[in-house]
């Protein structure tokens, strides 16, 4: 289990919202089928979420590890119709998850681009 300084507030109105730390942060209970996600409290705004809010693993009905290993087989190269038949998921489940993380991917990486220095070129 990952420790609570790994996580913030999710919370957009939040002040401490997207600040890591876990200091404004509690567990709080458990969700989804067999109370295997935890719910985290943030005691600034008072407001719950998953600890998968934010992830490309939100509103996922899958077990993680069963989801990680569709993620992984993409990453690898590994066709939709493929993937599916070496996690025995539909072609359908797999596209699902290819989109949502395609799409979590693309926003992380556009968050991450606009912080980037710039680069300057010398002379050529």
């Amino acid at each position: 289990m990952r420790d609570l300084s790994d996580y913030c507030c999710q919370n957009s109105e939040c002040s401490d919202y997207g600040k890591r730390g876990g200091e404004k942060l509690n567990w709080n209970g458990w969700s989804g089928k067999g109370k295997q996600i935890r719910m985290i409290y943030c005691r600034t705004c008072k407001r719950s979420f998953s600890e998968r809010k934010g992830t490309a693993l939100f509103e996922s009905r899958l077990p993680e590890e069963e989801a990680l290993g569709i993620l992984h087989h993409l990453s690898e190269g590994c066709g939709i119709r493929h993937t599916g038949r070496l996690t025995h998921h539909s072609k359908d489940t797999v596209n699902r998850y290819a989109k949502v993380s395609g799409k979590h991917a693309k926003a992380a990486h556009d968050e991450l681009v606009s912080f980037s220095p710039e680069y300057e070129r010398g002379p050529v």
